[in-house]
This record gives structure tokens, C-alpha cells and sequence, in this order.
């Protein structure tokens, strides 16, 4: 089994990208995996290749949209619909509850799109709540220990 994974990274801030970065950490010092963080930034469709698990990590923006990073690439692959019955990902969200209505929709705009081009996702959505969690990268962290045990 490939112990590669590409975190895809959606953010505005910069703090989905502190998260992935804590992620890439303790999958590669606690379980070994070749993690790498790309930056949604001039990713097209052909990005997505058959040569590593994936995990979107991206935060929401204004009222349930994508980062400003992450939208031409979520663009591309919704026009070009490929055949992405081979891609297994993770989604991990980041949002705020206050914004009941939109919290964490940025992660789940990407499984709505992988998942309907005919991909598997692993495990659940993992989300994090700027109103009540501790800090972004901490429970990132915690959550991926246990998604990346569902990779099998």
C-alpha cells in the first residue's frame, strides 16, 4: 500500500495551512507516511493523480465559500469532470459555528465535488470550530491520528 498522501491546502488566513503543516508532521514522524502540502494556489485538474491518498484541509469564507486559493482549482475539476473513481481523500473543515448556516461548507464543497466525479472519501468530514475547539492545528492533529488509520 502507497504511504503517500497530498494535503490540499484552501486558505485565506493562512491558518489551514498551519493545520496541514501540524498534520504532514504527525503523519510522518509518528506513522511514517511521505506527506506533501500544496497550496491550492495554480493547482489545475491534473493535479489530482493516482499516486497518493488526498486530504483537502481548507477553511470557509464570507457566507460558505471557498477560499480565494482554493476556487480556480474547484473550478477547473468541476468543468473537466474527470473520472476520479480511483481518488480516495479526507475532507478536514475549518469554520466558525456563529455562522450556523455556513460552517465549514468550504470543506464540504470538495466532497461534493469528489464524491460526484466518483470518488471515495475516507472515514467523516473532520471540522473544526473557531467558537468552541482548542487551537486549529492541535485538533487537526489529533484528528488525523485516527483518520489515517482508516486508510487502511
Amino acid at each position: 500500500m502507497s504511504k503517500q498522501l497530498k494535503i490540499l491546502v484552501g486558505t485565506v488566513t493562512g491558518n489551514a495551512e498551519l493545520v496541514a503543516e501540524e498534520m504532514q508532521y504527525t503523519l510522518q514522524d509518528d506513522f511514517g507516511w511521505q506527506v506533501q502540502v500544496l497550496s491550492m494556489d495554480g493547482l489545475d485538474a491534473e493535479a489530482l493523480a493516482p499516486d497518493a491518498i488526498y486530504l483537502v484541509c481548507s477553511s470557509t469564507y464570507g457566507v460558505g465559500d471557498l477560499p480565494d486559493n482554493a476556487q480556480d482549482f474547484f473550478d477547473e475539476v468541476a468543468a473537466k469532470k474527470p473520472d476520479l473513481s480511483w481518488l480516495r481523500y479526507g475532507i478536514y473543515s475549518l469554520g466558525d459555528s456563529v455562522y450556523s448556516g455556513s460552517f465549514c461548507l468550504g470543506g464540504e464543497h470538495f466532497d461534493t465535488l469528489f464524491s460526484g466525479l466518483g470518488a471515495t472519501r475516507i472515514g467523516e468530514i473532520g471540522r473544526h470550530d473557531a467558537s468552541e475547539d482548542d487551537l486549529a492545528e492541535d485538533c487537526g492533529a489529533a484528528w488525523v491520528r485516527g483518520w489515517i488509520e482508516l486508510t487502511g
